[in-house]
């Protein structure tokens, strides 16, 4: 079954280069360009374009060329009743004129006069078209102008779904990052921990120092160790959590391995990855927003919808002309005098349900302008707000560093007296716990300045071309 989860631990060209020799770098750009390739949200958005297409052939049908043929015969003891042979071929053109050509045959005892043709058929060219009601527009014309319209609408559509998958796959991998870094810390800091154990002990041996000394050692092993373990569980939830993004052909997830390790250095292709770099915020067009443009798609539609519900205002006044002529084969014999013509007309009295359509539709194009006008203030607003927060997240980012670098000073200055006798294991584990705190809050700072970049490429609805 396609659906059954499949192992792969990524030798299929998906790494940049390995951390080590048991471990492979998952490539940001190269995650990304197979989620916008593989994932199903990511195909189901290029299936809109068809779906668009689609539908642009189907209202195009509505002018195709017909053909039709109309027989019936009776015959009964041996009398024919009737014999009875009408072909027509009929060019729909775009402003409701109908260009036809046809052929009749009737013969039998029983026809009625009307009917009454030469014996070898009679022949007829003519055109129809409408004067009031379908004159400038008509349900074929609104048809194929509404789909193309839609086609257009779907291509803005299309960006926006593919933009939405890349954006929440970009926040799995920050978390997943996050994550890593943070199982990374509590890695180190055990280390370091079970060294100072063991030092402690043989100072506790030596009688260096006191025996209790080496209790509060072992606490702080068995800290770190637990810090680990919740560290760990973290970590493969997030790689749970990433491997939803991971797809490879013919529709088939792939888990991440634990020897798959992020790209450390993110923020050096970030921007390039996600197609916002040199973006400042005065080359920001809300014009070609892809939301806009499919509002603005979805207006242009309704506005034909209104013009056609205006048109039907108007009474039906369908007219018909047709040269008649028996010798088909004679260009001559098309003669003024010899003719088939028509006039329908039709109004309604109060004219209720037309008015009522129209109103409807001035609704639906009204309500859809208000949509546009607020959307239009709302990514602006957004936009704006998200450039802020990445000015306050690059300040950020330089003042955590300087309290983590701070803190690795304090740190390094505690063990240094320590081994002078001039301090304690007690304020080592304070320093050390200050600076775990810090670190940790370093890599939450860095998730959130990468999250903000994530959310202004999601504002943009950029669909990246180079993925």
């Amino acid at each position: 079954m396609r659906n059954i989860t499949v192992v792969i631990y990524f030798l299929l060209g998906f790494f940049v280069n390995a951390q080590s020799t048991d471990s492979v770098q998952l490539n940001f750009k190269e995650y990304l360009g197979y989620v916008k390739r593989y994932h199903p949200i990511a195909k189901q958005a290029e299936m809109v374009l068809s779906v668009g297409q689609a539908n642009l052939m189907k209202a195009r049908g509505g002018f195709d060329p017909k053909v039709a043929v109309d027989y019936a015969t009776k015959e009964f003891k041996g009398t024919e009743y009737y014999d009875l042979l009408n072909t027509t071929f009929k060019i729909p053109t775009w402003y409701g004129i109908e260009f036809k050509g046809s052929f009749e045959q009737y013969s039998g005892e029983y026809v009625n006069a009307e009917r009454n043709v030469p014996e070898n058929g009679l022949y007829s060219a003519g055109v129809s078209l409408s004067l009031g009601r379908g004159s400038w527009i008509n349900e074929r014309m609104a048809t194929v102008k509404k789909a193309k319209f839609f086609r257009e609408q779907s291509n803005a559509d299309r960006d926006i779904l593919v933009n939405q998958i890349i954006f929440d796959a970009s926040l799995a991998y920050f978390n997943w990052l996050q994550a890593y870094r943070n199982s990374q810390v509590f890695t180190d800091f055990l280390s370091n921990a079970k060294v100072r154990l063991k030092g402690v002990g043989r100072s506790a041996m030596a009688g260096e120092i006191a025996a209790i000394d080496t209790v509060e050692a072992k606490i702080a092993v068995q800290n770190r160790a637990l810090e680990m373990e919740q560290a760990k569980v973290i970590l493969q939830n997030a790689r749970l959590a990433l491997s939803n993004y991971l797809w490879m052909g013919e529709n088939i997830p792939v888990e991440l391995q634990p020897n798959v390790v992020p790209d450390i250095t993110l923020d050096v292709e970030i921007d390039q990855a996600l197609e916002i770099l040199g973006k400042p915020l005065d080359s920001f067009s809300i014009a070609n927003h892809p939301k806009l443009k499919s509002l603005r798609y979805k207006i242009d539609g309704l506005e034909v919808d209104k013009r056609l519900k205006t048109n039907k205002l108007l009474p039906r006044i369908d007219v018909q002309y047709n040269f008649i002529t028996d010798t088909p084969d004679s260009f001559d014999s098309f003669e003024t005098q010899n003719y088939k013509g028509g006039l329908n007309f039709e109004l309604p009295l109060f004219l209720r349900k037309e008015r009522g359509d129209l109103k409807l539709a001035k609704l639906k194009l009204r309500d859809a302008e208000f949509e546009m006008d607020n959307a239009e203030v709302e990514i602006q607003n957004k936009v704006l707000a998200i450039y802020n927060e990445l000015e306050s997240f690059e300040s950020q980012n330089v003042l955590i560093d300087d309290i983590v670098y701070s803190y690795k000073a304090l740190l390094a200055a505690e063990e240094r007296k320590f081994s002078f006798g001039e301090s304690s294991l007690f304020l080592i584990n304070s320093r050390e716990s200050k600076l775990i705190d810090a670190v940790l809050k370093q890599n939450q700072v860095e998730n959130k300045y990468f999250t903000a970049k994530a959310k202004l490429f999601n504002s943009l609805a950029v669909n990246p071309e180079n993925l």
